[in-house]
């Protein structure tokens, strides 16, 4: 199959999923396009709600599968769009509109690498694709939802723009929510007990505060308070200062580890985390996609931020085109031959590992 013709078809479909609204959870209509582009190249497929997933034609149990991911939801455009964020317009060599770089460019790279593989003999991987939903709100509907459904994955590209270099691990994410209490009164009677100040020594604690284990590929845990709240009128004193924890978790830590460091040393009178299963991922250095890729010129790194990476528990590699310093920006975009060189070492990549 001719990989200019692939190319050419998977900007076309970009184009459309741009043009169609598809926010985390909306994403039925776009789910229709891929579903389209499937039946034309006669490619069997599935779909689980808004989530589109297909097989390879020769899929054997008996091999190991390679699991190729990416999302076609988007967030919703920020106020400082110049452009049409629902219209694609291809401007010196750039294709403008949401969900261009995050993750459309990624996306369609992928289902048409999947489409160039699909039909081969002998493969020493199976192959599933999986479009998946909810990605950017981490719904219940995405690709957490599709593990149970699709066969076992031993090991996974996600789709995410990394200009096509190796992220071979992924930050985590815990969000907490603690509080600081204190003696609610009135403002002006004196209280040696008003939460908001008792709040200054935690907010120090938090910004002074170390994890001690570091990573090699990740770096740090980074913890960041995010957001604070407290009181409803400027004559009373509150009884509780409320805390949001913002915490990325390297591959030194898992995330339970980091909830139960927290609420033993944090000097909150509460902290408690929202969930616990966005864990941080990783792949050997060693494995056969991270060496073939290194063989072809990408280069490694750690990722701080999140993707679909954290539901899976296999080894996972985050690649694909495009640049993640774009995404959820205004007048987002992605340069036209970035989806055609990220078809190009998609296809590259796995002829050395299928």
């Amino acid at each position: 199959m001719a990989i200019q013709e692939l190319t050419n078809d998977a900007i076309s479909l970009l184009k459309q999923l741009i043009e169609t609204q598809s926010f985390s959870t909306e994403e039925d209509q776009t789910a229709l396009h891929i579903e389209a582009w499937l039946k034309r190249y006669n490619i069997e497929y599935k779909r689980t709600k808004n989530n589109v997933w297909a097989i390879n034609k020769h899929f054997d149990k008996s091999k190991p599968t390679l699991l190729l991911n990416s999302h076609h939801d988007t967030v919703k455009p920020n106020s400082a769009y110049t452009k049409d964020p629902f219209k694609a317009i291809v401007e010196d060599g750039k294709l403008y509109g949401l969900g261009s770089n995050d993750a459309g460019g990624c996306l369609v790279s992928l289902i048409a690498t999947f489409t160039y593989f699909y039909n081969q003999e002998n493969l020493k991987y199976n192959l599933v694709l999986v479009a998946s939903a909810e990605e950017e709100n981490s719904g219940p509907d995405g690709l957490n939802s599709m593990l149970e459904i699709i066969p076992h994955i031993d090991v996974a590209i996600v789709g995410e723009p990394t200009l096509m270099n190796l992220a071979i691990a992924e930050k985590g994410l815990v969000v907490f929510d603690a509080k600081v209490k204190g003696t609610p009164s009135h403002a002006a009677h004196p209280n040696d007990d008003n939460c908001i100040y008792n709040a200054i020594e935690v907010l120090q604690w938090f910004k002074d505060f170390k994890f001690e284990k570091s990573s090699e590929a990740l770096g740090d845990v980074k913890l960041t308070v995010s957001q604070i709240k407290a009181g409803t009128q400027h004559n009373a004193v509150p009884a509780d200062v409320d805390l949001v924890i913002d915490v990325r978790v390297n591959d030194a830590y898992t995330n339970a580890e980091i909830s139960q460091i927290l609420q033993e040393k944090s000097p909150c009178d509460s902290i408690t985390p929202r969930s616990l299963r966005l864990n941080s991922s990783s792949i050997p250095i060693d494995h056969p996609l991270v060496v073939a890729g290194i063989e072809i010129g990408r280069t490694t790194y750690g990722s701080p931020t999140l993707s679909d990476q954290a539901v899976l528990s296999c080894p996972s590699l985050k690649l694909g085109p495009g640049d993640s310093t774009r995404s959820h920006s205004a007048d987002e975009f992605i340069y036209l031959n970035e989806i055609e060189e990220g078809i190009k070492i998609y296809i590259g990549l796995l002829e050395k590992v299928l």
